[in-house]
């Protein structure tokens, strides 16, 4: 997901997509632990979407 995208979205619908893509993020984790994945650059991927929902949460706390 891009920043601009990330940035159209609401309080709300922010919150939730923190808590969809951590669990995502956690499934794929378990998910390589057992098996590698097909695509390890899922886990980057995945990781630093959590990261740019989450700095835009604390941006428009800031706000």
């Amino acid at each position: 997901m891009k920043q601009s995208e990330i940035k159209q979205l609401s309080e709300a619908e922010l919150q939730e997509k923190l808590s969809e893509t951590k669990k995502s993020y956690s499934d794929l984790k378990m998910a390589h632990a057992i098996s590698p994945l097909e695509n390890p650059i899922q886990l980057r991927d995945a990781r630093r979407t959590v990261a740019r929902v989450a700095t835009e949460i604390t941006n428009r706390e800031r706000q």
